[in-house]
């Protein structure tokens, strides 16, 4: 099957999926494709999903990004899922270079004088690594939480990284994921109590104020809104 073909095919699942609940599509997804990975973050939406394939299929892979730079609170909610899911398959996916090489190689600070280039070095050439090991992968993004979702499917077709992607909560509102980490009492970064809704590196991620769009905090003061893992 050509990738015209597999493109094809995708879509129309995706449009059977469409009205699937999250459980129904994450169930499909492993049943579909065995060899799969999430890729979690530790966010809000991510773990909501570590706690549903907790209770679909528990020794799917789960993977995240340590770039080295995260906030102390997020290996802490990291330690948390651990321990409230014990033998839960965590794998962790670091950068080629440690935070000192990078300084020696590109400059201090690459977040501020480069932020495309940090995001490739700590998270996409990482992530391109670990998803070649797989078939398909499952993330935790939302079509409204910014222009460049959406247009996400519930399951599509990942071009950038060769493999079949789900979104099994792309309809979801934040108020949806509130009520199931209420609903559910799910384990959940501390952070998003303190004005953070969306958390990615320290360095690069403030509070954001009230009146302001959800994912304003990251990258803040420049045009960059993706670290380049969902385009």
């Amino acid at each position: 099957m050509n990738l015209f073909e597999k493109e094809a095919l995708i879509a129309k699942q995706a449009v059977e999926l469409e009205n699937a609940t999250p459980e129904e599509i994450i169930r499909f997804a492993v049943e579909t494709f065995p060899n799969i990975t999430f890729a979690c973050s530790f966010g809000a939406e991510d773990v909501v999903l570590v706690d549903m394939l907790q209770k679909i299929s528990p020794k799917t892979d789960i993977f995240y990004l340590d770039t080295d730079f995260h906030f102390k609170e997020t290996y802490e909610t990291r330690d948390r899922l651990a321990e409230r899911y014990p033998g839960i398959p965590f794998v962790e996916v670091k950068p080629e270079i440690t935070p000192e090489e990078q300084a020696a190689q590109y400059g201090e600070e690459l977040w501020k004088s480069d932020a495309n280039k940090c995001c490739d070095i700590r998270k996409v050439q990482p992530l391109t690594k670990i998803l070649s090991k797989y078939e398909a992968w499952i993330t935790g993004i939302r079509r409204d939480q910014a222009p460049t979702r959406a247009n996400a499917k519930k399951i599509e077709y990942d071009v950038k990284f060769g493999l079949v992607k789900f979104n099994p909560i792309a309809s979801w509102t934040s108020e949806d994921v509130w009520n199931y980490i209420r609903e559910n009492n799910v384990v959940y970064n501390p952070l998003h109590d303190n004005n953070y809704p969306s958390i990615g590196c320290e360095h690069c991620t403030r509070q954001v104020m009230p009146g302001e769009d959800p994912r304003a905090g990251r990258w803040s003061g420049q045009e960059k809104t993706e670290c380049g893992l969902h385009k």
